[in-house]
């Protein structure tokens, strides 16, 4: 069995005929950065691999030849140097004041010290004993050395809830990451990686020289797996497997190069009989997303169709939490296309593939519904309602499913006062059942609040809240002038529904529908 290096061979467990692990080679993109000997930082979301390459990256630089046997860069590296590695992760526990990350930090520095069998004065303060780390390693190996972070933002994002003690976390890894640019006559390369991306200013503000590469097209599948890479190495475990099946499902994350697939999702799909399933979403909870949601009112529709400037995406900071930032560093969306407005980049982001469109809006509708047993008996009852095209039916479901939410809900919570409210949940049903839907759906004379297309049928739905209604007309009604329905008169079947809420009574007070 082929001897992989350390990270690679506890990610990887699935094996080929000759029971060898099988890997995916990074080592030419890793010789590429090391050729550079620069500065570097790394955004992508959890359980992407990031870990995995500092590990590699740690490997080559402590010149463990023997681990790259068959990779690519086994003989284009110059294995004679072997330089010192410091290694700073946050991967493991939970932080939770900034005594403890002290402690964490002073931990960690003490563990490389032993690693690099260097003999560091007692001080206790963590600033000056990474200066002290750093130069010692530098004249002990009479190389320059190496640093790899991994996870350098995780402190501050389990705490991101309590913006107080975030922002003293967030003093105290700037006042450890700027010890980085003060040696740099001793270092030869840095490696940092997070979820987010902080600005410059509030926590690398001594790291001018940080090079992001995350939205770099030649670094786009630094992490994760290429369609060719799941071809090639995973053929002989994807035998009767529907590949376009698989690609809706967990491919698409894309960072302006190649999109990518979870290396996480295919490990976990192939070793769990090929069954398709929210693996990667079930590992962490989007909690703090739900949050800001509730806090800002958040139109649900609009999570698949988000326009955002090049500054709102690129940064982020525990004073300024912008919602779709987050989304997207987090992996819940990534970039669907990018266009130039002006001088301005424009990205536009959706959802990376089913697993977390399915599953996000799902837990949304949990949240906004405070009825997660009721939901799953409701998307039950909405989908036997479509497959018989029932659309009384399909009004005494939502009136029922609206009349069960317990009154204290809305009672602790004000999300029902906004006008989204009601269209969001229609929304978050269909699109947790996985139905073809289209939102906001353009037309020549307006917009169509939701479009859903079912086998040969096509249902066009208008909302209203009547205290919001301004100019009084029926939701059946402005369907009709603004003949929304000329859009699909190529569809065998089409059906017009209005339906109006009250925020006051708390559900349906009219439903109209007729066929085309």
């Amino acid at each position: 069995m082929k001897k992989l290096p350390i990270g690679i061979e506890t990610f990887a467990k699935i094996r080929d005929k000759e029971n060898n692990y099988i890997y995916i080679d990074k080592t030419k993109i890793a010789l590429n950065l090391i050729k550079s000997s620069d500065y570097y930082f790394l955004s992508r979301p959890r359980r992407f691999g990031k870990s995995l390459f500092l590990d590699t990256l740690q490997d080559i630089f402590e010149a463990k030849k023997d681990l790259f046997k068959d990779l690519y860069i086994h003989d284009k590296y110059d294995w004679s140097i072997k330089y010192p590695v410091i290694k700073i992760s946050f991967t493991s526990g939970v932080i939770f004041d900034r005594d403890d990350l002290k402690k964490r930090i002073l931990n960690i520095l003490k563990k490389n010290q032993k690693d690099l069998k260097i003999n560091c004065e007692e001080i206790k303060d963590v600033r000056e004993y990474f200066n002290q780390l750093i130069e010692l390693a530098y004249e002990k190996y009479n190389q320059k050395v190496v640093i790899l972070v991994d996870e350098y933002d995780k402190p501050i994002l389990d705490n991101i809830e309590n913006t107080k003690i975030a922002k003293e976390l967030r003093e105290e890894l700037k006042n450890i990451y700027s010890v980085i640019k003060g040696n740099d006559k001793y270092i030869k390369f840095v490696f940092l990686t997070g979820v987010s991306k902080f600005s410059k200013v509030s926590l690398f503000s001594g790291l001018n020289n940080l090079e992001d590469i995350t939205l770099d097209e030649n670094y786009s599948d630094i992490c994760g797996y290429t369609q060719s890479d799941l071809e090639r190495e995973f053929k002989e475990h994807l035998k009767g497997v529907d590949l376009n099946e698989v690609k809706l499902w967990y491919n698409g994350y894309n960072w302006l190069g190649e999109s990518v697939y979870n290396p996480f999702d295919i490990l976990l799909f192939i070793s769990k009989n090929k069954s398709f399933k929210n693996y990667w979403f079930e590992t962490g909870s989007p909690s703090f997303l739900i949050k800001l949601l509730q806090n800002k009112n958040y139109y649900i529709p609009n999570i698949e169709k988000i326009k955002i400037s090049e500054k709102i995406i690129d940064s982020f900071d525990v004073n300024n939490i912008a919602f779709e930032t987050i989304l997207f560093q987090t992996g819940y969306l990534t970039i669907k296309d990018v266009k130039k407005v002006g001088n301005i980049l424009q990205y536009y982001l959706t959802y990376p593939n089913l697993e977390v469109k399915y599953s996000l809006t799902d837990t949304i509708l949990s949240y906004l519904t405070n009825t997660p047993i009721k939901n799953e008996d409701n998307k039950y009852n909405l989908d036997e309602v479509l497959v018989k095209n029932d659309l009384d039916k399909f009004r005494d479901v939502f009136y029922v499913f609206f009349a069960s939410i317990p009154n204290d809900w809305y009672r602790k919570n004000n999300i029902a006062n906004y006008e989204g409210y009601y269209a969001s949940i229609f929304y978050c049903y269909f699109t947790a059942l996985g139905l073809d839907l289209i939102v906001e759906d353009s037309t020549n004379l307006g917009r169509i609040d939701l479009t859903l297309k079912f086998k040969n049928r096509v249902y066009i739905m208008e909302f209203k809240v009547i205290e919001f209604n301004k100019n009084k007309n029926s939701a059946l009604k402005q369907i009709k002038d603004k003949k929304y329905y000329e859009k699909y008169l190529n569809f065998k079947e089409i059906y017009l529904i209005g339906i109006e809420f009250s925020k006051d009574k708390k559900n349906i007070t009219s439903y109209e529908w007729e066929r085309m």
